[in-house]
């Protein structure tokens, strides 16, 4: 299925039973990097039929260890049980840890924010951008899942432009401000009025 040509690759796919329900895990690959990136489907869809889903990028502090200085993985169970409620639905779980800087310069980002930067200060103290993220290999993923238009839940707009950019249809944008505690108020405050993010103001406070 993959041409020859594209910079992507569809690998394989399996059953992947979870606590929220029974989905799909479909693997990918940049043929380039071989960085591997993964769908979760659940349900069934037609051809042009609009189907929620979420772009996440991989976050092994707040995914698999529990940690509440982010909002991701509480995100991240959110969007599963959200689509198992909606009986269809995709997670495209993308390998980009901490904005795209890698999980090693992302603990040294922690230990400048320990210290008082925040995270928007912290990536551009390391010398990166604040958010280096790609989301190309989204277009290839959906195109292989069938999918042109979607209702995305995210409080990030510029995953919003992103696929718009790539020619996916965004119908409609659920917001999913799930997870926030005392540890990471001050952190979605900065992505609020740094990065553009829209959250519930009143959650905030």
């Amino acid at each position: 299925m993959t041409n020859a040509d594209s910079p992507f690759e569809y690998i394989s796919s399996a059953k992947l039973p979870t606590r929220f329900g029974q989905f799909t895990i479909h693997g990918f690959v940049e043929v380039a990097t071989d960085q591997e990136h993964v769908a979760l489907s659940y349900g069934d869809w037609q051809k042009d039929e609009v189907v929620p889903i979420r772009i996440h990028s991989e976050c092994l502090t707040g995914d698999a260890l529990f940690s509440t200085r982010c909002d991701c993985g509480f995100q991240l169970e959110k969007a599963l049980q959200n689509i198992v409620e909606h009986g269809k639905g995709v997670i495209l779980y993308l390998r980009q840890e901490g904005r795209g800087i890698g999980l090693l310069n992302k603990i040294r980002a922690y230990h400048l924010q320990d210290n008082g930067m925040d995270t928007v200060e912290a990536n551009e103290h390391l010398g990166f951008d604040a958010d280096l993220r790609d989301y190309r290999i989204c277009r290839f993923m959906l195109d292989h899942l069938n999918i042109s238009k979607v209702q995305l839940m995210t409080n990030n707009p510029r995953k919003i432009k992103a696929l718009t950019d790539l020619g996916i249809e965004v119908v409609s944008r659920t917001p999913i401000d799930h997870g926030i505690t005392d540890d990471n108020r001050g952190y979605i405050r900065t992505k609020t009025q740094k990065l553009g993010h829209e959250f519930d103001p009143h959650l905030l406070k």
